[in-house]
């Protein structure tokens, strides 16, 4: 399972981070905005790891945060 994480900055962006994949972290205009780029971000990484062999958790978005 993998988790998207958002937090708004002080200056009104939104933050999402999924925590399971080292720097799968962006920003968006909107919290919809951000989650929807880290998902994209997450997917690119895991693709990543499959072509290289390398160990793919399991995949379930769940939202967290403000």
């Amino acid at each position: 399972m993998l988790k998207v994480e958002t937090e708004r900055e002080e200056d009104g962006r939104w933050i999402a981070e999924v925590a399971a994949l080292p720097g799968v972290m962006t920003y968006g205009a909107t919290r919809a905005e951000a989650v929807s780029k880290a998902e994209a971000l997450a997917r690119r990484v895991l693709a990543g790891r499959v072509e290289h062999g390398e160990a793919v958790p399991e995949l379930e978005v769940r939202l967290t945060g403000k």
